[in-house]
């Protein structure tokens, strides 16, 4: 058993956090909303009252925030994670966030003797609740031997892929391509559609063949139906896409279909698509197009 403080136990944070409980581990969580740390209550976690009581006898941290303020604030700031952790402690940030922060993260976190991983995931709420996440990983080697048993209990692909930082540039990467294959899926029914072809027909003929996709696989049938409940909102697709385009400045290389990407996602957002899955791209393309699709 490891005691673990868990900070951020939101569509993504809960379900880990549940599955590191259910296992048999002491995890004393920690969220701004009540309801979510009342969840990881009933799955057999512990409330804490804030950042400090969650962390302060932990053995590892593992933070699962919005954004890189919120990791600042919540890690770096007044009674944060490295105030309040213990020395020896190991921080494991699984929040997609700029890969600067990450490592300002391990920077500070060394002059307290706290280790450090940045661990993004990449699989949405549905790979968060059937523990089946893909989990990239920077930090020390030792550091992810250590952390890896915790994560193949939240996840299933879990891959060392360099120093701090590391996991949030393939983070970013792993977003421009998901957003850039749902923008063209979308196309891609409303050609169909709009040229007569039954989408749902039409697109099962490409899950089978090179066009194959882990999005088409998972969500054409939803797209076709114009279901967009949210297992990843576009609004959280729009910060990653900003990350990724961040990258590729700091790397002083061109990412021309990145960045059209970001622009219809940005645009999704300022239509007021925020708060839908990023499947509903579809309706960014509709909308570009002036189509309407005909029910039967």
């Amino acid at each position: 058993m490891t005691k673990l403080g868990f900070i951020g136990l939101g569509i993504m944070g809960g379900p880990m956090a549940a599955h590191l409980a259910a296992a048999g581990h002491d995890v004393s969580g920690y969220d701004v909303s009540a309801d979510a740390t009342a969840k990881l209550e009933a799955a057999g976690g512990r409330r804490a009252a804030g950042v400090g009581e969650a962390v302060a006898d932990a053995e590892v941290v593992i933070t699962m925030l919005p954004n890189h303020p919120h990791v600042e604030e919540v890690v770096l700031g007044p009674g944060g994670v490295l105030e309040s952790a213990k020395p020896g402690t190991l921080l494991i940030d699984m929040s997609t966030i700029r890969p600067e922060t990450s490592i300002e993260v391990a920077k500070t976190a060394l002059d307290k003797e706290i280790r450090v991983l940045d661990a993004p995931v990449s699989g949405g709420q549905a790979g968060a609740e059937q523990a089946a996440l893909s989990i990239m990983v920077g930090g020390e080697a030792a550091d992810f031997a250590a952390a890896l048993p915790l994560f193949e209990l939240v996840g299933k692909t879990v891959v060392h892929v360099g120093p701090h930082g590391a996991g949030q540039v393939v983070k970013a990467a792993n977003q421009l391509v998901v957003g850039g294959i749902y923008g063209l899926v979308a196309e891609a029914i409303v050609l169909l559609e709009a040229s007569g072809v039954d989408a749902g027909t039409g697109l099962d003929v490409l899950a089978g063949g090179l066009a194959g996709s882990r999005i088409l696989e998972l969500k054409r049938e939803s797209m076709v139906a114009r279901r967009f409940e949210p297992g990843f909102r576009i609004d959280l697709h729009h910060k990653d896409m900003g990350i990724a385009l961040a990258a590729a400045r700091q790397a002083d290389v061109s990412l021309p279909l990145t960045g059209l990407v970001a622009q219809l996602i940005a645009a999704g957002r300022a239509m007021g698509y925020g708060s839908l899955d990023h499947s509903a791209l579809l309706k960014v393309t509709e909308g570009l197009s002036g189509y309407t699709r005909v029910k039967e």
